[in-house]
C-alpha cells in the first residue's frame, strides 16, 4: 500500500464523516460522558459497521473511535488502566476489520487514530473553549499514555483533531514527533482564530518544520470558516491541508443537542479543493450520503 504522503501528491484523499451521528442513526444512545468511546466496550461491532458505512461511501481514511477515550475519563467509569489500554488499541483493530473488507491494490485505505483534546474528556464542551488552566506538563501527562497505546496498535497516522488551543497543540505535536508517527494537526476555529482566541498564523506555526506533521488544517468548525483558515494553514506550514467541517449546525453543550440547519454544500467542497485542500471529509452531522457526494466531487477534481 502506498504511503498517505505519496497519495496526497496525486490528488485529494477523502476522509470519513461524523462517527457519532452514524452511530446514533443506527440507534445507539451516546448521551453519557464517554460518548462514542463507550461502544468500544459495550458494542464494538457497531463501530465496525459505522466504519464500513464510510468506506462504502467512498472514504479512503476512517478515524478511530478514540476521540473521547482517555485514562482519566475511563477511570471515572470504573475502567482500569489495563482495560483502557486494551480499549484504545481496540479502536484501531476495529477500524482495521473494516479496512480489510474494502482495501485492495486499486483502493488503498488508511486508518487515522483519533486524538481529541483534553476538553473532550470533560464532556462539557470545553474543547470549544480551550484554556483549561493546565500546564504543558499536565497536558503531557494526560496525552502521553493514550498516544503511546494508540501508536502500539499500529495506525497509519494520528489525527490530532478539534484542538482549540495552541498550548495543547504544541504538546501533542511534540509527542507525535517523539513517537515518530505521522500526524495531521487540525484546529477547531472561529474565523481566523482558534477557539481559545489565538491567531491562526501562530497556531499553524506549531506544525511548520516538524517532519512528522504531514498535514494541517481545521475540523469541527462551521463550513463558512474553512476557506480563510485553510489559506492560512497552507501559507504558514507549506504542507497539505486537511479540512473536515461540521454540517453547519451548532452544538448546544448545555442541552447536549444540535441546533440550526445544515449548510455544507457542493459549492463549498469545490472551492476548498480549488484552494488546495488535499484531505477532505466531514465532522459532526456529516454522514455517508454527504461523504459519497464529496467523494464524487474529489474524483471529478
Amino acid at each position: 500500500m502506498p504511503s498517505l504522503e505519496a497519495a496526497l501528491s496525486h490528488g485529494p484523499v477523502v476522509l470519513d464523516g461524523g462517527l457519532s451521528n452514524q452511530l446514533e442513526a443506527a440507534g445507539h444512545d451516546l448521551s453519557d460522558a464517554l460518548w462514542t468511546a463507550r461502544l468500544l466496550r459495550d458494542d464494538p461491532s457497531a463501530i465496525v459497521d459505522a466504519h464500513l458505512s464510510y468506506y462504502a461511501a467512498g472514504a479512503s481514511i476512517v478515524l478511530t473511535a478514540s476521540y473521547q477515550a482517555s485514562y482519566p475519563g475511563f477511570a471515572r467509569h470504573g475502567i482500569t488502566a489495563a482495560e483502557t489500554t486494551e480499549l484504545l488499541q481496540r479502536s484501531v483493530s476495529l477500524a482495521r476489520q473494516a479496512q480489510e473488507r474494502y482495501a485492495g491494490p486499486e483502493r488503498p485505505l488508511w486508518i487515522a487514530a483519533s486524538v481529541g483534546p483534553y476538553g473532550a474528556s470533560l464532556a462539557d464542551g470545553s474543547e470549544y473553549r480551550g484554556r483549561y488552566g493546565l500546564s504543558a506538563a499536565e497536558l503531557r501527562d494526560f496525552h502521553a499514555p493514550r498516544l503511546a497505546a494508540l501508536a502500539e496498535a499500529g495506525p497509519d497516522l494520528f489525527a490530532v483533531e478539534t484542538i482549540p488551543d495552541v498550548d495543547e497543540a504544541e504538546v501533542l505535536v511534540a509527542l507525535a514527533a517523539e513517537l515518530d508517527v505521522p500526524v495531521w494537526l487540525s484546529y477547531t476555529v472561529d474565523g481566523l482564530s482558534t477557539r481559545a482566541g489565538q491567531p491562526l498564523a501562530d497556531a499553524f506555526a506549531v506544525a511548520a518544520g516538524v517532519p512528522q506533521v504531514i498535514a494541517a488544517g481545521v475540523n469541527c468548525s462551521a463550513p463558512g470558516d474553512v476557506a480563510a483558515a485553510v489559506a492560512v494553514a497552507a501559507e504558514v506550514t507549506g504542507k497539505p491541508v486537511v479540512a473536515y467541517p461540521n454540517s453547519g449546525e451548532v452544538w448546544d453543550a448545555a442541552a447536549r443537542r444540535w441546533t440550526g440547519q445544515a449548510r455544507l454544500s457542493a459549492d463549498d467542497v469545490r472551492s476548498w479543493l480549488a484552494a488546495g485542500v488535499k484531505l477532505l471529509g466531514g465532522c459532526c452531522r456529516v454522514g455517508p450520503a454527504e461523504i459519497a457526494e464529496l467523494a464524487r466531487a474529489c474524483s471529478a477534481a
